[in-house]
């Protein structure tokens, strides 16, 4: 049974490959009752190929994500229940897709095309209650890729990730609308360390529900 505070909310953790979003989603949906949603990494068709060749199979692999992240968002709208999501729809397009189109994956027909249904569907949902940023360092990215041991994620460049650090910053701090929290994740072991986690609880205590006021 889920457990609510004053209403039924959308709370939604953001973060760059490697960062821990899945795991710090698991242990909130656990601590608060919220049910989670996660992104769907491990059953994309078309991740392998992408890591393989990244501009042959980009806008295939941008597709599918996005209308992945549509249908959660849609779900979560129609939810009674809070619901905590590893990754939205916001940062899979102003982060990835937007990477993508820079370095030159997608051409102009495809992110235009994408950008349209982006659009689309963003006009029929809102953002999230809270996002909670998780900010990580590339060496601390790369150690937990290489900890998780995905096959297809040993290749990813070092200019990828730090590409997508970029877009990170600048879309939670310039282009998102909605409330953010940030947690610097470098220094701190949340899955291993209680009292790193219990930082982390009352950080979110009192940005939703006013609780242990600085």
């Amino acid at each position: 049974m889920c457990q609510t505070y004053l209403k039924h909310m959308h709370i939604a953790i953001a973060g760059n490959i490697g960062s821990g979003k899945t795991t710090l989603t698991r242990l909130l949906a656990r601590h608060y009752g919220w049910e989670p949603r996660f992104e769907a990494v491990d059953y994309n068709p078309y991740m392998e190929d992408y890591y393989k060749d990244i501009q042959r199979w980009s806008f295939n692999l941008e597709c599918f994500f996005l209308k992945e992240r549509f249908k959660t968002q849609l779900e979560i709208a129609k939810c009674g229940h809070t619901v905590i999501q590893d990754r939205t729809i916001y940062e899979g397009v102003y982060v990835f897709t937007a990477n993508n189109k820079a370095m030159g994956y997608l051409d102009d027909r495809d992110f235009q095309t994408y950008m349209e249904l982006f659009a689309q569907m963003t006009g029929l949902v809102r953002e999230p209650d809270l996002m909670i940023y998780l900010r990580a360092s590339v060496p601390h990215l790369v150690q937990n890729i290489q900890k998780r041991g995905r096959d297809y994620e040993q290749t990813i460049p070092l200019e990828y990730l730090s590409n997508l650090n970029e877009r990170y910053e600048d879309f939670i701090y310039h282009k998102y609308p909605g409330k953010v929290m940030t947690i610097e994740v470098d220094d701190i072991d949340y899955l291993n360390v209680p009292r790193d986690f219990a930082g982390i609880i009352d950080k979110i205590d009192r940005t939703l529900f006013g609780l242990f006021p600085d």
